[in-house]
């Protein structure tokens, strides 16, 4: 999503409405790509009956398994539409078109993830590493969860928390990104959404979309059940990748990283890192003010240990919890 913002001009708010609006993706114009990825890609748009530039995701041309990816980028445009949060994305319109299938359309944001901020700092960019301290790190970390306690509370779980999720807004925005993978309980929220549209017939809309033998999320950050696949998934899955976050911002390199995803998932599951407070990254040829910014409070040692215990039950009972917390340690 780009840096830059385009001023609001009288063409786009004194203009008369269009008389004739295409249906589905041809009522947009200006149509430019802005990222993609496996099975689905999003695109740039401008809308003349708003008179404002979105963001619209669908899937990309020839998806294998299209019908099960329809299902699954309909799923999550209606977990993001109905998910209403400052830290959320809000979404505008959900569609269909005859050509691409289905779509929905979100604010366009600038700004950029957390994950592309952290490498350049571990790149040794020094004014970065000035401009987002461990402090505000952990902050744009805590805000991110804000998200998370509200969707719980409305019985989601997101599943894929990672740096490369959370985008920073150039005018303080900190939005958790992609609910794609996210898991839902309860008919309240999902079957009767599903009932209620047309887009879908409902019978499509099983109680997951996952298969049985399919991990979904990312592993440097998955849970231990996750990967195990032993008792049910809870918000407490979220905590433990939050947890591993919270590692992963403050010292600059994620704690259970292995040489390949089995060993990964065998230090997920079996192993504790070191310490993250004696571990921070920092650049020899920093001043010393700025590596002093990359100091680690030491109470944050204790949270990630409790974050990421590998029993659901030894964790942080609740994302609120793991957040009060986190403010408590950077002040």
């Amino acid at each position: 999503m780009s840096n830059l913002h385009s001023p609001i001009s009288l063409s786009s708010t004194d203009s008369i409405l269009p008389t004739d609006v295409e249906p589905g993706l041809a009522r947009y114009t200006r149509l430019s790509p802005m990222a993609r990825g496996g099975v689905a890609q999003l695109r740039s748009a401008y809308d003349p009956v708003t008179g404002r530039t979105v963001a619209i995701k669908s899937l990309l041309p020839d998806t294998p398994d299209s019908r099960r990816e329809r299902k699954r980028l309909l799923r999550e445009a209606r977990i993001t539409a109905q998910l209403e949060h400052p830290n959320t994305v809000p979404v505008y319109d959900i569609g269909m078109d005859e050509v691409d299938g289905p779509f929905f359309v979100m604010k366009r944001i600038s700004g950029e993830n957390l994950f592309e901020i952290l490498k350049r700092i571990a790149m040794g960019d020094e004014q970065t590493a000035r401009d987002f301290p461990v402090v505000k790190r952990l902050e744009i970390l805590a805000d991110a969860c804000q998200a998370l306690i509200y969707s719980h509370v409305r019985g989601v779980i997101h599943r894929d928390v990672k740096p490369e999720n959370i985008w920073v807004g150039n005018f303080g925005e900190v939005i958790l990104l992609d609910w794609g993978a996210a898991k839902v309980w309860g008919d309240n929220f999902e079957e009767g959404a599903a009932r209620s549209s047309s887009l879908v017939d409902p019978r499509d809309l099983p109680q997951t979309l996952t298969l049985a033998d399919q991990r979904i999320g990312t592993p440097l950050y998955m849970s231990p059940e996750q990967i195990t696949g032993r008792g049910s998934l809870d918000e407490r899955s979220d905590i433990f990748s939050v947890g591993t976050c919270i590692y992963d911002v403050a010292a600059m390199r994620e704690p259970f990283r292995g040489r390949d995803v089995q060993e990964t998932f065998d230090n997920i599951v079996n192993r504790r890192p070191e310490m993250l407070s004696g571990n921070a990254r920092v650049v020899d040829s920093w001043s010393e003010e700025i590596k002093q910014l990359q100091s680690v409070p030491p109470q944050v040692d204790t949270i990630f240990e409790k974050a990421t215990e590998k029993s659901p039950g030894d964790r942080y009972g609740s994302m609120r919890e793991l957040v009060q917390a986190i403010r408590s340690a950077i002040g």
